[in-house]
């Protein structure tokens, strides 16, 4: 080989290995069923105590109109992994293991954890799974070298049963501890010649949410909650005080052990070369609009005030695509990209995820891969232009109730229709109207925008070919 060309490779590869070694380390935190409103820094008055979020919040970029595409868990989790809609990776409501023990993701539909993991990254994801239960839709067959957790949707805030290299096991303690101890395990002993990515998935503050540690709990023992819908007809105000009171210190706890997390990242010195990301997987609803939980919403209301059930709807259900269900808190902070202290309002969705950490970890999309998210890249570093704020979302529900809701959303508008049951259709004002408190979709004065925001729905699901188009 000529000298020149002898040269020539030498720089190439000195380059490569710069460029590896320059990869930053990705930690991936996900709360499961934790609203924006359970964050100290909520642009509304809130009772969070959240110094840790807090703190990482304003470390980054915060981005507070960030959406989830369906509103409860293994759907947005499988959006969230292949960036496509759960009707195209055929997981479109939570996987319930006493009618579905046999369901999940294909592991042949590629994940950005794959994509991480064939770039050289170490991956790892401890904590909830819940897109399927049997062993050929393990983690460790999408893109994860190390699991440790529960496959399954939900286990004991205390003393849980979880996988450990590869076995089950009753572990004594708080589960919110228990996955920040593996998880700094899993740092501290990462391969030192690998870049890594730790996805940690929290099971909390999921209910239910009682037992936490009393040092979780004493901000909020005293605690008299302003409620978001005082005066909705027939609330049950006690009732949601509790659950408001167990959910933040639910939620404390989680605070702390990010907290926990922050400070090896700290010690060890990786906290300059760590992108950092911290989630949900949808938001929640605490007394909003009459309601508790997330998109397969529970009346929370007296009994003598409960609507009468219908066809699909049994009596106590109230499913919905509220922003509630569809916001989650979000912050990334990047080393070198974000600035500390910075907000972008425009909206972006749990798709977008597979290609930013693609971006981050400089790996290949399989050919033909879909891809329906954005990389967030351009507007995290402010070179974004023309971006759109619009933001389709879907439901279909079949464990309690059964409709096929879809949701179209812009910055003023969202239109939700249940092609199930059409008579549940909606529109609201965001502006006007921020809580969602007063449809409109049957003044005849904006009949113009719900037939734009009709035809876009369409357009839409015609595109995912969504099968719930009528």
């Amino acid at each position: 080989m000529p000298k020149n060309h002898q040269l020539i490779l030498l720089i190439l590869l000195s380059i490569t290995s710069v460029l590896q070694a320059e990869r930053p380390n990705v930690v991936f935190i996900m709360t499961d069923d934790q609203a924006p409103w359970a964050i100290g820094l909520y642009d509304k008055p809130t009772h969070a105590n959240t110094p840790n979020l807090d703190k990482l919040f304003r470390a980054g970029t915060y981005l507070p109109n960030t959406f989830v595409v369906t509103p409860v868990c293994s759907p947005s989790r499988a959006s969230l992994a292949t960036s496509r809609y759960g009707t195209e990776v055929g997981v479109t409501e939570w996987l319930n293991p006493r009618v579905e023990a046999d369901h999940g993701l294909d592991p042949s539909t590629q994940t950005w954890y794959e994509v991480m993991q064939n770039a050289g990254y170490f991956t790892g994801l401890v904590g909830k799974w819940h897109l399927g239960l049997l062993d050929k839709y393990h983690p460790t067959k999408t893109g994860f070298d190390y699991f440790m957790g529960h496959r399954g949707g939900g286990w004991s805030p205390v003393n849980p049963t979880l996988e450990v290299d590869g076995q089950n096991k009753k572990i004594d303690g708080l589960t919110t501890d228990i996955l920040t101890d593996h998880a700094i395990s899993f740092i501290e002993n990462r391969p030192d010649n690998q870049p890594f990515l730790l996805v940690l998935h929290y099971r909390a503050p999921h209910a239910r949410w009682l037992p936490v540690a009393p040092e979780d709990m004493k901000p909020f023992e005293k605690l008299d909650p302003k409620l978001p819908s005082p005066d909705f007809e027939g609330l049950d105000v006690q009732r949601v005080k509790r659950f408001t009171r167990e959910y933040l210190a639910s939620t404390r706890g989680v605070d702390r052990n990010v907290g926990r997390m922050l400070e090896t990242l700290d010690k060890s010195g990786l906290r300059e070369n760590t992108v950092i990301v911290f989630t949900s997987d949808h938001g929640y609803n605490m007394g909003h609009n009459g309601i508790w939980h997330k998109g397969n919403g529970h009346w929370i209301l007296k009994k003598d005030s409960l609507p009468l059930a219908t066809e699909n709807i049994p009596a106590g259900q109230r499913p919905n695509m509220y922003d509630n269900s569809l916001r989650v808190p979000t912050c990334v902070v990047w080393p070198g990209v974000t600035k500390p202290g910075t907000r972008i309002d425009s909206s972006v969705t749990n798709l977008d995820w597979y290609p930013t950490m693609q971006a981050i970890a400089g790996g290949s999309i399989a050919e033909k891969k879909i891809v329906r998210g954005r990389d967030l890249s351009p507007l995290l570093t402010g070179s974004a232009d023309g971006w759109d704020d619009e933001v389709f979302a879907q439901y279909s529900t079949r464990h309690q109730s059964t409709t096929h809701m879809r949701c179209y959303r812009t910055s003023q508008w969202k239109l939700v229709r249940d092609f199930n049951n059409p008579q549940r259709d909606e529109l609201f004002n965001l502006i006007a109207d921020p809580s969602e408190t007063t449809n409109v979709i049957d003044q005849q004065q904006h009949q113009a925008i719900v037939a734009l925001l009709h035809a876009k729905l369409l357009s839409k699901m015609k595109e995912i070919n969504d099968p719930a188009l009528p």
